[in-house]
């Protein structure tokens, strides 16, 4: 009886022995995953960090104390109205990228990293858009996340994290802001279609005014040369009718008068042949000086005929007696001519 209480004893202390022995060896090793790092403590008291992988520590004496995650996180900024420089209310959200760079401090500089990231974005959006415009608040995404970056970068240092980006994610005005908006912007680019409209019909009167003034210009410069080439043709004829006037002058200097006068009475009964030629002209005026004109023609005859009354070959004779002139006849006065 004895011995069977000794070995239950002993059975019992050995199972105890080897619990204890388990329970030392899993507070004594720890198996820390990727990502995260553990703090050690010491009677309450932060002595070291734990990698990931395998660690021991010391059972009983070492404890964990917190379990920080390195790797970089998505805070989500809850939605708030915030109050634009010009009293315009909009409602604003947004994320922050961030990552833990020193686990001691976030671990023991702020007791809840979370909660505290997100307080100090909320207030931080609140001051910076409290400085904007509504229209450079709805216009300018890139400074607000620009200024939040820094600011949150800065004043998350003490706390071992580093920001990485800040993205508002919405910024909405209200309904009846927006129906103003809507009816201003109507506004503006009914402006701007009427401005352009003007400034195309200035534009296209200011090309019609140098179309016709350019037209006038090529006119004028037509009519200058026109008038020019018709004074060089007046000149010319001018030079062919003198030149002309020379030659019947020399031929007359050397052939007498009468070639003058048979000169001047063919071109006179030309000129009466193509008066009375004229199928338009019903009435055919005859000067008074008719008998003039008859004895110009025989003149011409009697030139053409020659000496020896031969023609202007030549031929047997003497030359026909030289006859009276012709009596004047009488002045008629003309139907015409005022009395």
């Amino acid at each position: 009886m004895d011995l069977l209480s000794i070995v239950s004893a002993s059975s019992i202390v050995l199972i105890v022995l080897l619990l204890l022995a388990v329970l030392t060896a899993t507070r004594g090793i720890r198996t820390v995953p990727q990502g995260e790092v553990w703090t050690v403590e010491r009677f309450g008291a932060f002595t070291r960090m734990l990698s990931p992988g395998l660690n021991f520590i010391i059972p009983y004496v070492d404890g964990i104390g917190r379990r920080v995650n390195v790797q970089e996180q998505v805070l989500d900024i809850p939605e708030q109205a915030v109050i634009t420089r010009d009293n315009a209310t909009v409602a604003v959200d947004g994320i922050v990228y961030y990552r833990v760079m020193d686990p001691a401090k976030a671990a023991y500089a702020v007791q809840d990293l979370g909660i505290a990231l997100t307080a100090l974005a909320m207030t931080n959006i609140r001051a910076v858009i409290g400085e904007m415009e509504l229209d450079a608040t709805l216009s300018g995404r890139d400074r607000i996340n620009s200024a939040l970056l820094g600011i949150l970068d800065g004043a998350t240092d003490p706390w071992g994290v580093k920001i990485a980006r800040v993205e508002i994610r919405k910024i909405e005005p209200p309904d009846n802001l927006i129906r103003a908006m809507n009816l201003q912007m109507t506004a503006e680019r009914e402006r701007r279609a009427t401005v352009a409209k003007a400034e195309g019909e200035r534009e296209a009167e200011i090309k019609r005014a140098e179309g016709e003034k350019q037209a006038l210009i090529l006119s004028a410069e037509g009519r200058r040369e026109a008038a020019f080439r018709d004074a060089e043709a007046r000149e010319r004829l001018a030079e062919a009718e003198a030149a002309a006037t020379r030659m019947v002058a020399e031929v007359a200097a050397g052939a007498g008068t009468d070639a003058l006068r048979y000169f001047i009475a063919d071109k006179y009964v030309k000129a009466f042949e193509v008066l009375a030629g004229n199928t338009a002209q019903k009435l055919v005026i005859v000067p008074m000086e008719a008998s003039a004109m008859a004895g110009g023609i025989t003149q011409a005859m009697e030139l053409l005929r020659g000496p020896g009354g031969q023609g202007p070959s030549g031929g047997a004779g003497a030359p026909p007696p030289p006859r009276p002139p012709a009596p004047p006849m009488p002045e008629v006065p003309s139907p015409w001519t005022p009395r």
